[in-house]
């Protein structure tokens, strides 16, 4: 009797076991390919992990804790807290890029089966690693360009962007700094000119990055064109300094800060240290200014200046004309 209940019991447990083993199969199975994580690591030094999985599903597992307490990311083997929400596809975590951060690694515990956790540095081909639930990735390397510059870094990289947007890549810019000194070559007359450029452009520079002001490249080019056209023009019928020149070069350095905030955000400005480039490129733009102020001096100088004043300024006039002819016909 006690052998025939002892093989029941045993009987039962074993059932119970297959039956369990089926369960969690039909479970693993059902779930397996659902759940997808995708990390994409950004230029602008800035990162996006985005779980694909049932947003209900994940809210009942959470139980009311937050997203945090469950995803674990960290750089270097230092953890990180992420910005996480839920969203209609699943969670979305995002975040900057640490300094010196070279490594990259994750662990999620909301899952009970494995899933693919795909790594992509930005224009780099992605790689994916293959997770079993709760298991932490490998190490994920991050390349170069994502990698957040040091202070030091960003102010050398935008101070040089800054000067050679001027010298030799901004031929406008060149030429209506050139048609400013062509006026006169007097320090006062020329410094109160460059002031009021250097002032006006910082202003729109600074507004147009933080979004304040917006105009279009449409409206923008063919005007800074125009500019040197008239300031090159007005050399022509005057020669000495009018009180309303500082007042259009002021007007027209708006402008020019709006051009340049064009180029700057082409190039993109790191987060982390954005005011930094900022005030480097911005920096970097003085410096090319002045140094055209330097080798103007030196090209037209006194002996010969009163020779190439007329006809430098109607070659600046054409050129200017030309461009903002050729600018309104492209926009």
């Amino acid at each position: 009797m006690q052998n025939a209940k002892c093989k029941t019991a045993t009987r039962l447990i074993f059932a119970f076991c297959i039956l369990h083993s089926a369960f969690a199969l039909s479970m693993s199975a059902h779930e397996i390919g659902t759940t997808q994580v995708r990390a994409l690591f950004h230029k602008d030094h800035t990162y996006t992990n985005t779980v694909a999985s049932d947003p209900q599903t994940i809210a009942k597992r959470l139980h009311g804790d937050p997203i945090a307490k469950h995803v674990f990311v960290s750089f270097n083997g230092n953890r990180v807290t992420p910005h996480a929400r839920l969203t209609a596809n699943g969670i979305e975590l995002t975040g900057e890029i640490p300094p010196r951060a070279e490594s990259f690694m994750w662990h999620y515990d909301l899952t009970f089966s494995a899933y693919v956790l795909t790594l992509e540095n930005e224009s780099h081909g992605a790689t994916r690693q293959w997770l079993d639930g709760n298991t932490e990735s490998a190490p994920f390397l991050l390349s170069r360009e994502i990698i957040p510059p040091t202070r030091l870094a960003v102010i050398r990289q935008y101070l040089t962007l800054g000067f050679t947007h001027i010298v030799p890549r901004g031929l406008d810019h060149i030429l209506f700094v050139v048609g400013l000194f062509l006026l006169t070559t007097r320090i006062k007359p020329l410094l109160a000119q460059v002031t009021a450029f250097t002032v006006a452009h910082s202003i729109t520079l600074g507004l147009t990055m933080y979004g304040f002001v917006s105009l279009s490249p449409r409206i923008v080019e063919p005007a800074i064109a125009l500019s040197i056209a008239y300031i090159a023009i007005e050399n022509l019928l005057t020669t000495e300094l009018k009180p309303w020149r500082v007042a259009i070069v002021f007007a027209f350095g708006l402008l020019h800060g709006m051009g340049f905030a064009g180029v700057l955000r082409e190039l993109g400005l790191p987060r982390r240290e954005f005011l930094t480039a900022l005030v480097s490129f911005n920096g970097g733009v003085e410096a090319g200014q002045l140094f055209v102020i330097a080798v103007a001096a030196v090209v037209f100088a006194p002996k010969w200046r009163a020779r190439v004043v007329v006809p430098a300024s109607l070659a600046i006039a054409a050129t200017g004309l030309f461009w903002t002819v050729q600018r309104l016909i492209a926009a």
